[in-house]
């Protein structure tokens, strides 16, 4: 028999999640992952080094019962009240283990994941894992989350069982509020989850809703506002019933101590993290008025990236032009998405380079 019979076709006929790319290329602006730009507060880096003793050889705490602890004062909540995971990334993928069956053989209406497009390209990539449906349902014209009257004859299913909304939106970067978030959740009869990887750089956030509404999930992550990508650190914030069948399922020692280390060190340097954001928030609004004298287009953005429609020339080759120069930003394919750039913010200098390059390919 050949090698390729033993896999399953779910596996073989898999379209895969795509990250950007992470090129070991001197001198190269990287603007294309959303990476705070900022290094870890010394405090972080001081206690990682610290922890790099004899625990090594030993097993993490399976349950991140500090982190929770210190997370639940963060957010003024009950520590059985919060799951911390691989990256928030793991979280999303146990959200739909715990709450959405398998197509084959299901019940009725039970085997579907719904989000609005376009957001996080992750989401149509764990339906086809889990083998269930996906209900992708389009957002406005400018990225907005239609009026509810209009939802369900966009396609929108209040009783489906998973609901994954991103907020701030990714890759738009467009905010929405507590408000129409909260009237939404309420109507839904199913899980919601509010994926908050930026919420730390939106002006309101949405975690109230996790600690009065029964049925919603608030998920953050420790790598974008808190620069720890590398540790891999993340975490959901709910009802205690579904924190706890989410528990039931991941990996015992599904997180590794460095990081949990980290992310403990994180809580206690908040003021440092506060400082960061309003420095990315100041590079953002700047760098935004620039582009927009240059005719560019793009809706006000609440993140630490900005989704940016290029003049006169396709976005795919002001990608070209701006890789030439050794400046990395993401494109997406898709129709709604492909006349866009998603530029990360990054330091004053890289934005001021960025732009450098955008004047002189329009002058060309």
């Amino acid at each position: 028999m050949k090698v390729a019979s033993y896999i399953r076709p779910l596996v073989a006929n898999l379209d895969v999640y795509v990250p950007g790319e992470q090129p070991k290329v001197k001198d190269l602006i990287k603007l294309n992952t959303n990476e705070n730009p900022y290094p870890p507060s010394p405090g972080v880096i001081s206690a990682i080094r610290k922890a790099t003793d004899s625990r090594l050889r030993l097993y993490p705490n399976p349950t991140c019962e500090p982190l929770r602890n210190r997370l639940a004062k963060y957010h003024r909540c009950h520590p059985e009240q919060i799951l911390v995971g691989n990256g928030s990334d793991e979280i999303l993928a146990l959200v739909l283990k715990a709450f959405v069956e398998p197509s084959a053989g299901s019940v009725v209406n039970k085997d579907v994941i719904q989000y609005f497009t376009p957001s996080y390209s992750l989401y149509p990539v764990l339906a086809s894992i889990h083998g269930c449906r996906a209900n992708p349902v389009a957002l406005g014209k400018s990225f907005e989350i239609p009026a509810l009257s209009q939802l369900k004859r966009r396609g929108w299913s209040f009783s489906a069982p998973l609901s994954l909304i991103t907020t701030p939106n990714a890759p738009s970067g467009t905010a929405y509020t507590t408000s129409t978030l909260e009237q939404l959740c309420r109507k839904q009869k199913g899980i919601v989850l509010l994926d908050e990887a930026y919420g730390d750089f939106a002006q309101e956030n949405a975690m109230e809703l996790a600690l009065k509404i029964p049925n919603v999930l608030v998920a953050r992550t420790f790598s974008k506002a808190f620069s720890l990508c590398f540790q891999r650190i993340g975490y959901c914030v709910g009802d205690v019933q579904l924190i706890q069948a989410l528990d039931k399922i991941r990996d015992s020692y599904n997180v590794n101590g460095l990081g949990q280390i980290a992310a403990e060190a994180t809580l206690d340097d908040i003021n440092y993290y506060h400082k960061t954001w309003k420095r990315i928030i100041d590079t953002r609004e700047g760098f935004t008025s620039a582009l927009r004298a240059l005719k560019f287009e793009m809706a006000p953005s609440q993140t630490n990236f900005i989704f940016a429609k290029p003049p006169d020339k396709p976005a795919k080759q002001w990608l070209q032009t701006l890789k030439d120069n050794k400046i990395l930003v993401r494109w997406f394919p898709y129709p709604e998405t492909k006349d866009y750039l998603r530029i990360t913010i990054g330091t004053e200098a890289q934005m001021k380079s960025c732009l450098k390059v955008f004047k002189a390919f329009l002058n060309q």
